[in-house]
């Protein structure tokens, strides 16, 4: 399973190749922005240059994802996503395993709302027939209803989702934070050892 970094830039590269198509493949400034973008995005992340760069690194290494070269010098690396043809998925799919990397789990309703530019939806019933396909690749499944709402929500297996985190106090909410802080800082171990990793390898090739 991809990483909470990783699947923010493998859900923007797929959205800006759909929404933008002018500006992709994407440099590392415009992917920057676009995983970070307070728009159309549950949770907001804030993730620095070198977190990206890990998980280009990390996507490349998976063959999810390409680097585009300048040529001559005459512009940016740039980088474009390739789980299309890995995973093969259709225009129909690619939207909705976008939307539901960059927002997290979401009801048929709200995902034929939020894939409208990427790809038009003429009916529930063709997300709905979409989403079982997908569920069949083993690529989304289907959340219990919870109490109170009136539709269950699908969510993505393909990457690490990140916790929405409330700004209200309730009860318990110092457990819940330290609980959070335990977890950022695991995840941030975690981080440095695959840097680490990553560093190893690019010397080992530069030897």
């Amino acid at each position: 399973m991809l990483t909470i970094a990783e699947g923010r830039v493998l859900g923007s590269l797929l959205e800006k190749e759909r929404t933008v198509p002018d500006q992709y493949p994407l440099s590392m400034n415009a992917l920057l922005l676009a995983c970070n973008q307070n728009t159309s995005r549950e949770p907001v992340l804030h993730l620095d240059e070198a977190e990206i760069r890990l998980a280009v690194a990390e996507l490349k290494a998976g063959g999810l994802l390409r680097v585009v070269h300048p040529a001559h010098g005459k512009s940016a690396t740039r980088y474009r996503q390739i789980a299309t043809e890995l995973w093969k998925l259709d225009e129909p799919a690619c939207a909705l395993v976008a939307v539901l990397m960059l927002r997290g789990p979401q009801t048929i309703s709200e995902l034929r709302t939020r894939t409208e530019r990427l790809h038009r939806f003429d009916s529930a019933e063709q997300v709905d027939a979409e989403m079982i396909q997908l569920e069949r690749a083993g690529h989304v499944a289907l959340l219990d209803r919870q109490a109170g709402h009136k539709e269950p929500r699908w969510h993505q297996l393909l990457a690490e989702q990140a916790e929405i985190v409330s700004m209200h106090t309730t009860p318990g909410s110092s457990a819940n934070s330290g609980s959070l802080a335990a977890a950022a800082a695991e995840r941030m171990t975690q981080l440095e050892a695959r840097v680490a990793k990553l560093e190893a390898a690019i010397g080992d090739l530069l030897a």
